[in-house]
């Protein structure tokens, strides 16, 4: 194949997953006390993901309460999350089904508050958890794999830019056409088709067609834990990524470095994947248009 040099870091409209199969977006009734959404455990539907767009407040949350959370279009600003001790950068993506995910992987320091200084990373645990969504009248709330409250997000939220970001990065984002499309459902698999489970989809990938044009051999890894890894023959890729019902998938993708090569871009089709299914034993990735972005094979 030609050439290709890229970074799969693009702001994405873009954690840990554990268990989730089928079960996003239904909450039930948490051990230990832990809250549950009501609306949920009805049954009622999770709300249009365009909603996410905005700047939130965090609240009801396990660390980084008072934070802002700011959900964009990948060409205004992708997801930043302004905390204590900084910016961190990232991205995230939705679904119509009340999937979610996202990754803050990027950040600066700005060593003004108490016991920030350099290598203190925002606190984002919390937003790592985050499995699902639901819109809850004039808030939206965050929940883990299990259905239980990861975080309340309240609207109006008006962060400070900092000397090293943008202030239009600080505005309230906007919803775009391109914003919309990126946030449209996804197209129904092919009745041909196995929808893949959620444990299906776990373990090591590589390309069906068994090619192998860089140094090393293309693959991805999709981990129980939510994480992915992966490599395109030449550059490291990793991310986050969760799954759901009728071959729902959604997953984020962080830096990578930029070594030129004739590479597999692994990364990049699962990324941007909406779908995935079993054709036999070979796994193949749709985008939301339900065009297919790649086909892979176990690693034997």
């Amino acid at each position: 194949m030609s050439r290709i040099r890229y970074l799969v870091a693009a702001m994405a409209v873009g954690t840990l997953l554990v268990g989730c199969g089928e079960r996003v977006g239904a909450e039930r009734d948490a051990p230990g006390g832990q809250a549950t959404d009501s609306g949920a455990a009805m049954g009622s539907p999770p709300g249009d993901p365009v909603a996410l767009i905005g700047s939130w407040t965090v609240t009801e949350v396990d660390g980084g309460a008072g934070d802002v959370l700011r959900l964009a279009s990948d060409t205004d600003g992708g997801l930043l999350l302004f905390g204590r001790c900084g910016v961190r950068m990232g991205t995230w993506r939705a679904a119509a089904d009340g999937l979610f995910v996202a990754d803050a992987t990027d950040g600066s320091v700005s060593g003004n508050a108490r016991g920030c200084g350099p290598g203190t990373e925002a606190a984002d645990a919390w937003l790592r958890r985050a499995a699902a969504f639901r819109v809850d009248g004039d808030s939206r709330v965050l929940l883990d794999g299990q259905g239980v409250r990861v975080a309340r997000l309240l609207p109006g939220a008006k962060p400070t830019p900092g000397p090293n970001l943008l202030p239009s990065l600080a505005e309230p984002p906007t919803v775009t056409d391109e914003a919309r499309r990126a946030l449209a459902s996804a197209a129904a698999l092919p009745s041909t088709l196995t929808p893949a489970r959620r444990d299906a989809l776990l373990g090591r990938w590589v390309p069906a067609d068994g090619r192998r044009d860089g140094p090393q051999a293309p693959y991805v890894e999709l981990r129980d834990d939510g994480e992915w890894q992966g490599s395109d023959g030449c550059n490291g890729q990793s991310g986050r990524w969760v799954a759901g019902p009728d071959g729902a998938v959604l997953a984020t993708a962080g830096p990578s470095t930029l070594i030129g090569c004739d590479n597999v871009p692994v990364g990049f089709w699962l990324s941007a994947a909406s779908r995935a299914a079993l054709d036999g034993q070979v796994l193949v990735l749709f985008d939301a248009q339900g065009k297919e972005t790649g086909r892979l094979r176990r690693d034997s």
